[in-house]
Parts: structure tokens; C-alpha cells; sequence
């Protein structure tokens, strides 16, 4: 099994054992692939709630750069919102998880057709 595999697996396992939530396999892998090399460091692959400036880069980079999204989405209520879905306590909140969740909340699959 490949390394990206492995990472899709333990994503899916993540959400599925954690969260309740059963993923659309191909999204997620979509989603995992578009999040590149970041996804093989261990600081890289996750999402530090609690780092404002990180949190800044999540909306500006992905919200608004890779989903096309604008400021009257009510952005920072969405990024609060999947950190409350991934569990504020949870230290690892994976990159590719957290994108997956803000695809699904705004609906913009189609991007990873």
C-alpha cells in the first residue's frame, strides 16, 4: 500500500471512529491529493485551531483561493464550525479532513470533479 493510501485510509478510520461521519471515499482521496506533499509532515499534514495566523492562511489559501469563495460566505463561522465538528480538544486535525468538511459545507465538490 502506498503512502498516500495509507493516509486516505487513516483519514477515513479518523472520521468514521471519531466523528461519526462515513466519507465519500473518492472526494476525500480528491481532497488528500490536493493537499500535496503537506500531507507527509507530521506539523504539515494538520491544522492548528488555535494558531490565528494558520486559521488566516485556511481561509485566504483554500476558502478563498482554491474554492472561490468571498468574505460574505461567513468564512470564519465555517472554519469554527469544523473545528467544533473535529472536536476542539483534538490535537490532530488533519488538513485533508478539515478541507473535506469545508468542501461539504459550502457544496463545492464540483471542484474536485
Amino acid at each position: 500500500m502506498s503512502k498516500f493510501d495509507e493516509a486516505v485510509e487513516l483519514y477515513a478510520s479518523e472520521m468514521k471512529d471519531k466523528m461519526g461521519i462515513t466519507p465519500n471515499d473518492e472526494l476525500l482521496r480528491k481532497v488528500t491529493k490536493g493537499c500535496g506533499p503537506s500531507i507527509y509532515r507530521a506539523d504539515a499534514s494538520k491544522v492548528s485551531s488555535s494558531d490565528p495566523e494558520e486559521l488566516a492562511r485556511v481561509k485566504n489559501n483554500f476558502l478563498i483561493k482554491k474554492l472561490g469563495l468571498s468574505e460574505s460566505d461567513n468564512l470564519d463561522g465555517a472554519i469554527e464550525e469544523v473545528i467544533e465538528k473535529m472536536g476542539k480538544s483534538n490535537r490532530n486535525k488533519y488538513r485533508a479532513i478539515f478541507y473535506y468538511l469545508l468542501v461539504q459545507k459550502f457544496g463545492k465538490e464540483s471542484i474536485y470533479g
